[in-house]
């Protein structure tokens, strides 16, 4: 099937927009895969260091003639998506010995868990700590003794920061292995409802725990498609992961055998065998093109319109807002996973998962198929399913329908005719909104607007009985010059009541929302944030906003809203305690929403 002629001009229009930095990002890669395998340069005392506790591995080592693998993880047992990579390493170790290569540790990446922090002051840092995780990867890779990396990640943050560095690193080829969904819990629906309920105080606190315990039970990815299986679709799409490794639960024999796996296409893509396969090479605008495709058609998370402009800048790809709207156009949703739908991700997977949809997308021209992968098949590999079949691992052609209409539909008869995602612009400034868990009939809202500095206030005023009418909340001063772009997600509940109750809601805000949000309209990132002086600080509460997603308008249509001078935020309260004070450098120094809040690209 020849390229949608839509996806063809995006790609050129990105290709255009990017020539100068791509081109300069690809020379520094040249020459640093042109010197040759880093550790022929090292002295016998750089490489005595390195190679001083690996034991029988040192021979090899030494001969420099067999890859030397660089695991970069980000194991923590804090995070139930994490905990599984504890002995990663080992399996990786073996792997590698076994196809005649070696393995190490290169360091560890710190990694937050965003259900933890909700809500509270250290979600203050989560954004931030992308950035952290990029340069933590790039010291472990800056001992410059690996010739291809394995990186270990799989939450909202830990993925992004991994790419940074892996583009940081081009020249060297680029691995990600996933550690898998926990088992399916209690449903997600019943999940939110009880949180509802809570919110009105029709159930306590222990009944709350109770269910949230049963929906978070054990090691593995939460199971609703937020931003952490979002990533885990990206990088599958992109063609990081091997094929269907992306939702295969934490603990079964094909998991183990997929690690394995991915250790040994490590070491068959080095720069010392004959299918050198650079990360520079395959994060191209295909691969970034083809990651906005797959998060249209899954209607993944708000998260990444933050995450893959700063992914892509670091390796001199430049992605606009306009890019993501453009190809939510004609990119149909074929999924509905919670929050879109009730469904997790363990059942789209039975579904067909991504196998079958990347098979769709590639019939249907929404893809790149030449677009560079870790695979020698390219894009085409993704539509296979592994199998352990005999305790062999083997790929066979993945299910050519879906098995639940419900849940995966074909690129034909889709949920609906366009992606997830829609820019929105007007006098109030840009931003983004999630609209594949929006009903449409709720997706255009006229109401005067209540103006808040933080989420607490919200939720006292909603104990209040404030809201009896239908409005718009502004939450504002919550970019991340401001306080580090927080995630609003404890808002969710409150709202979602409200909508209940028959009003019509919706948020605008210049932080974020959770991937798990869903079914009330929220006017997200919005830039220039309020602490820059944009126009969310010029707002008064009785403003009338309209938020129209359908036309993708973002306005304030109060006369004279625009001459009015910015309010000034006393941001005291969110420059110390839970280590707030160590990222001052960060919140001044941050770049804008709309080009991925980053510090540090």
């Amino acid at each position: 099937m020849s390229l949608h002629p839509v996806i063809a001009r995006i790609t050129d229009r990105i290709r255009a927009r990017s020539a100068v930095p791509r081109a300069e990002y690809l020379a520094r890669i040249r020459a640093a895969a042109a010197a040759g395998p880093a550790r022929a340069h090292l002295t016998c005392g750089n490489q005595a260091h390195a190679y001083a506790a690996t034991g029988a591995d040192k021979p090899a080592l030494a001969a420099g003639r067999a890859p030397n693998l660089g695991i970069v993880t980000a194991y923590n047992d804090m995070l139930s998506a994490h905990q599984p990579y504890e002995h990663y390493p080992e399996v990786i170790r073996q792997a590698a010995r076994a196809a005649g290569a070696t393995a190490q540790v290169a360091g560890g990446v710190p990694a937050m868990c965003d259900g933890v922090t909700q809500g509270q002051p250290g979600m203050e840092l989560s954004l931030f700590s992308r950035d952290v995780i990029a340069l933590s990867a790039g010291l472990a890779l800056s001992h410059n003794t690996f010739d291809a990396a394995v990186f270990l990640g799989v939450c909202d943050k830990i993925v992004p920061g991994l790419v940074m560095a892996a583009a940081a690193f081009g020249h060297l080829p680029a691995v990600f292995l996933p550690a898998g969904p926990m088992t399916s819990g209690l449903p997600n629906d019943e999940k939110a409802r009880v949180r509802q309920q809570f919110a009105t105080g029709a159930v306590d606190r222990a009944a709350l725990m109770q269910a949230e315990m049963a929906s978070y039970h054990g090691p593995g990815t939460c199971t609703f498609y937020g931003t952490a299986n979002t990533n885990q679709m990206l990088m599958e799409v992109m063609g990081l992961h091997l094929p269907g490794a992306s939702f295969v639960n934490p603990g079964t024999p094909l998991r183990a055998a997929l690690t394995a796996a991915g250790a040994r296409r490590a070491t068959e893509i080095t720069a010392l065998g004959n299918d050198y396969r650079p990360a520079a090479e395959i994060l191209d605008e295909r691969a970034f093109v083809n990651a906005l495709v797959g998060l249209m058609a899954t209607g993944g998370s708000t998260n990444l319109v933050l995450h893959l402009p700063a992914m892509a800048r670091a390796a001199g790809i430049v992605l606009d807002l306009e890019d993501f709207d453009t190809v939510s156009d004609v990119v149909p949703l074929m999924a509905k996973v919670y929050p879109n739908g009730l469904a997790d991700v363990n059942h789209f997977h039975a579904a067909g998962g991504l196998g079958f949809l990347i098979g769709q997308l590639l019939d249907a021209g929404l893809l790149h198929d030449d677009a560079r992968t870790i695979m020698a098949e390219g894009l085409a590999a993704y539509r296979r399913e592994p199998k352990l079949i005999g305790g062999e691992l083997l790929w066979q052609e993945g299910p050519a329908a879906s098995l639940n209409q419900r849940i995966l539909r074909p690129v034909a008869a889709p949920f609906a005719p366009s992606g997830g995602l829609r820019q929105l612009a007007g006098n109030l400034g840009r931003g983004v909104i999630k609209v594949s868990a929006v009903a449409p009939e709720r997706q255009a809202i006229t109401a005067p607007a209540r103006i808040f500095a933080d989420q607490a206030t919200v939720k006292a005023a909603f104990q209040r009985g404030e809201f009896t009418s239908d409005v718009v909340v502004v939450v504002r001063f919550q970019g991340p010059r401001a306080n580090g772009m927080p995630e609003l997600h404890s808002l969710t509940p409150v709202l979602a009541v409200l909508q209940d109750r028959g009003l019509r809601v919706a948020l605008v805000t210049d932080g974020r929302m959770s991937g798990a949000s869903g079914k009330v309209p929220a006017a997200i990132h919005v830039s220039p944030e309020a602490a820059e002086g944009g126009p969310l600080a010029r707002l008064r509460d009785g403003d009338l906003i309209c938020l129209d997603a359908g036309a993708g308008t973002l306005d304030c249509l109060t006369a004279g809203f625009a001459d009015r001078a910015p309010v000034a935020p006393d941001l005291a309260a969110n420059a110390t305690g839970c280590g707030r004070e160590l990222f001052e450098a960060f919140r001044r120094n941050v770049g804008p929403a709309t080009e991925g809040a980053a510090l540090v690209i």
